[in-house]
């Protein structure tokens, strides 16, 4: 049995994220239809486009890159992305997007993570996507079993870690307030979860080359969880729910394309680069293909 607590103490310097996400790049079939789910209905601003492709963010920041031209939905049985998630800033946020997707007769999953509350929804060309709002200050600690994963919030009750959301809760602080607002400023990328054909390989990948921190090894379901040195503990996962033959799409899928990464400083770069066995290039990142084939470009963060 693993136990992975969460600490009482104030986060200090050392405990802050030092990877963070920068844009995660998405192949749509259709940029149009792909535009009026996630501008329209989830709550992106476009920040600029060109030919065949849209960025879009929350605040002046790029969050999604969509690139028009594959030529077929997303599919299963493949290494790749399982679902990107955008971090909401605050509860009224959270029940904002809730309710804007409510609205628009978007299927939708609500779900209570105890860490996190979430909800699941998909493009039009099948893509996960979640919407979180980060609860770390519930949780108490997980424990990994040789059959089951158990989660503790802080007053020491137990749950299992995907339960129903209670909405009605979840809405309650937007009351009246609007559901047509833009995705604010404060929102980000806050993890991405793929699909990889070897859980210890791309956890170690991750770990020890990238950098993330280690949290949890859940493979009694199958699944693993990395920091990143703060105090949330979900920001890569991976899972091998698509089996050990698992491998990249064929070319015209829509999907991932790439998520960029960034590191504070360009000392933390090239260790990380060294590491990974390659170099930075001139314009200043280090591009990566980790275990399962999913590509990752990183960069030193732009000074805030």
């Amino acid at each position: 049995m693993q136990t992975t607590p969460y600490s009482d103490a104030p986060a200090t310097p050392a405990q802050v994220d030092r990877i963070a996400y920068g844009a995660v790049h998405l192949d749509v079939s259709d940029l149009d239809r792909a535009l009026r789910f996630w501008r329209d209905i989830v709550g992106l601003q476009e920040v600029d486009s060109v030919p065949g492709s849209a960025m879009l963010g929350a605040g002046g920041r790029t969050l999604i890159v969509l690139h028009d031209g594959a030529t077929r939905p997303a599919g299963r049985g493949h290494a790749g992305l399982y679902h990107v998630a955008i971090h909401l800033p605050d509860a009224v946020e959270f029940a904002r997007v809730l309710a804007r997707l409510a609205r628009a007769g978007v299927p939708q999953s609500p779900t209570e993570h105890v860490f996190s509350q979430a909800t699941y929804v998909r493009d039009p060309d099948g893509i996960m996507l979640e919407l979180t709002l980060e609860t770390p200050e519930r949780y108490g600690s997980i424990e990994v079993g040789p059959t089951r994963v158990v989660l503790y919030d802080r007053d020491g009750r137990s749950h299992e870690g995907t339960e129903p959301l209670d909405v009605a809760a979840a809405l309650a602080p937007l009351g009246d307030g609007p559901t047509d607002l833009p995705l604010p400023a404060g929102t980000f990328v806050g993890h991405v979860h793929l699909h990889v054909p070897d859980l210890v390989a791309a956890y170690g990948w991750y770990r020890d080359v990238v950098g993330f921190s280690e949290h949890a090894l859940m493979t009694a379901i199958g699944m693993a969880d990395l920091g990143a040195g703060g105090v949330f503990p979900h920001r890569i996962a991976l899972n091998v729910w698509h089996g050990p033959q698992a491998r990249q799409p064929e070319p015209g899928t829509a999907g991932l394309r790439v998520f960029e990464l960034q590191v504070p400083a360009s000392a933390a770069l090239a260790a990380l680069a060294r590491r990974a066995g390659t170099s930075v290039e001139a314009d200043g990142s280090a591009t990566l293909v980790d275990p399962a084939g999913n590509r990752l470009v990183v960069a030193v963060a732009a000074p805030a």
